[in-house]
């Protein structure tokens, strides 16, 4: 199986459309419904994080259930950094990532020396640790969490909008779409997608294939560093339950639902979940069972994805 893209045109008229969206801010205060942009905040960060886990399950076959880790550290990175009085997102942003993808570079060494399920149990244990270790972490808030009361800087641009940080969080994931279907085109990423589908025979023409896993592995953790540290700043608190494991299935769901192995599948996923969450609480008192109906009609009439419904492959 290749690493699925979708036609040249649809990425295109989405960003349009992204972009169209941020303008609206204006209008929505006027009917007190500035709330709206918000949720696309969070969906676009949380497609961030999604496709991170994409890179790291669809594109070199990793199934992680720790992944969730690495978008509370990221989170964690950034709240210390404003306790610290650290508030320059060019310092901020980069050391998410940095300490995110040097946890996922420790725990992948570890890791990826197994295979199948002792793979997903060690994972996730790795993040249970790290979760027990921020909650008993009383000068970073404990249960509670650690405060974040005033949002990262750009020089003299401040994130303190909420169209701003509608922005820098489409930014964000505009640059790492364009980033990572980049990579799956390098000889990295083929060499990444033959290991997955074969790795005996990569190793038997002596291809270092655990190095290989390894920094798809840590780049994966970074990128899922910054949508924490992102995430962090729009709820305004890095919170221990950003670490739980079902945060961590969570964002398999996304994957899951979006497509495993479509470039813009954790785009789709997270979009798709995020959305029909807000829409059924609206609607029913007793939504998260709609919503499993719901996802699993998607299973059912869409195995590869709902992004399969509109991706083209490229072998």
């Amino acid at each position: 199986m290749a690493f699925h893209r979708s036609a040249p045109w649809q990425p295109v008229a989405a960003l349009v459309a992204l972009l169209a969206l941020g303008a609206l801010p204006p209008l929505l205060d006027a009917f007190e419904q500035s709330y709206y942009l918000g949720l696309a905040t969070r969906m676009l960060i949380f497609a961030l994080a999604a496709s991170s886990l994409n890179l790291v399950l669809g594109f070199g076959g990793m199934v992680s259930l720790g992944h969730a880790a690495f978008l509370g550290i990221g989170a964690y990175v950034a709240a210390i950094c404003h306790q610290a009085g650290i508030q320059q997102g060019l310092l901020v942003l980069p050391l998410a990532m940095a300490v995110a993808g040097l946890f996922a570079l420790l725990v992948g060494a570890i890791s990826l020396r197994t295979r199948g399920v002792y793979f997903i149990m060690i994972t996730l244990a790795f993040a249970q640790m790290v979760y027990y270790l921020f909650v008993s972490a009383s000068a970073w808030g404990g249960d509670d969490g650690l405060p974040i009361y005033e949002r990262l800087q750009f020089g003299s641009f401040s994130l303190a909008g909420d169209a701003a940080l509608y922005y820098t969080a489409l930014g964000a994931l505009a640059l790492a779409m364009f980033l990572f279907g980049r990579l799956a085109e390098a000889r990295f990423g083929r060499t990444v997608q033959a290991i997955r589908e074969n790795e005996t025979r990569m190793e038997a023409l002596g291809y270092p294939v655990f190095r290989y896993r390894l920094v798809c592995f840590a780049l994966g953790g970074a990128c899922a560093g910054l949508a924490g540290a992102l995430l962090a700043n729009q709820s305004g608190l890095a919170s221990p339950s950003l670490l739980q494991w079902t945060q961590s299935g969570t964002l398999l769901v996304m994957v899951i639902i979006g497509g495993v192995g479509y470039l813009y599948g954790g785009v789709v996923g997270a979009i798709v979940l995020l959305g029909l969450e807000e829409l059924l609480l609206s609607w029913f008192a007793h939504w998260h069972m709609v919503l499993g109906g719901l996802l699993l009609g998607i299973v059912l009439f869409a195995p590869k994805g709902v992004a399969a419904l509109f991706g083209s492959s490229r072998d």
